[in-house]
């Protein structure tokens, strides 16, 4: 059971102003957008969908659990380890810079919040979200199923905002996707959980389509 403390510093840690940056990214959802690939609701809770499935589930969650226990060891080597695994999971340049870009201002706020560890990934390549979020959750004594909870939960937020203002979509129209889509966060947990080492990876070729267009659209409200 998560207690009120650590519940209080998860929901710091995915809120939507937590000074990192997240607004400024739509992981290909702007250039998909853009190209009439997804021009409705339905169609962005059907994108987001296929994305929670065939990407979060299968490389990014199961990745997060494993920092997680990585920290919780300190097992510094393991964390390197999985954090080179998560960016090389990313199809391209965007996304890579992504994952690095927030991995290391996260790094940065929790330099400012005085946890230490977060020191030496101030500036590493291998950087990544989740390797930060990983660390912060472990050190705040957030239980890792809720730990997946939240980290399911910033991801799906930050697109059904970036839908929001794309589309556009009404701002109740955006609650009734998250309303949707937050439904299917505990059965996709529950698969990330099942996974073996062997079994994480796949690939989404619509967002790697989508982002490598992004990289040079001419002009975006988006940095990914």
């Amino acid at each position: 059971m998560i207690n009120d403390l650590a519940l209080l510093r998860l929901l710091q840690l995915v809120s939507p102003g937590l000074p990192i940056g997240m607004y400024s990214y739509s992981q290909g959802l702007e250039r998909a957008i853009d190209d009439g690939w997804v021009t409705t609701a339905d169609e962005v809770h059907e994108w987001l969908e296929g994305l929670l499935e065939h990407g979060l589930t299968q490389i990014d969650l199961p990745v997060m659990m494993r920092l997680f226990d990585a920290w919780t060891l300190a097992d510094n080597e393991a964390v390197v380890r999985w954090s080179k695994i998560l960016t090389a999971c990313r199809e391209t340049s965007e996304l890579r810079a992504e994952d690095r870009q927030t991995g290391q201002a996260l790094a940065r706020l929790l330099v400012a919040l005085e946890l230490d560890d977060a020191t030496a990934w101030l500036r590493k390549p291998e950087a990544t979200f989740a390797t930060l979020f990983s660390l912060a959750a472990v050190r705040w004594a957030v239980p890792k199923r809720q730990a997946a909870i939240g980290y399911l939960w910033s991801w799906l937020e930050n697109q059904v905002l970036c839908a929001v203002k794309l589309v556009p979509l009404g701002q109740v129209a955006g609650q009734r996707l998250l309303i949707g889509l937050a439904s299917r966060l505990p059965e996709q947990i529950n698969r990330a959980l099942l996974l073996a080492d062997d079994e994480i990876g796949s690939s989404a070729f619509g967002l790697a389509l989508a982002s490598s267009r992004h990289e040079t659209q001419y002009s975006r409200l988006f940095r990914s």
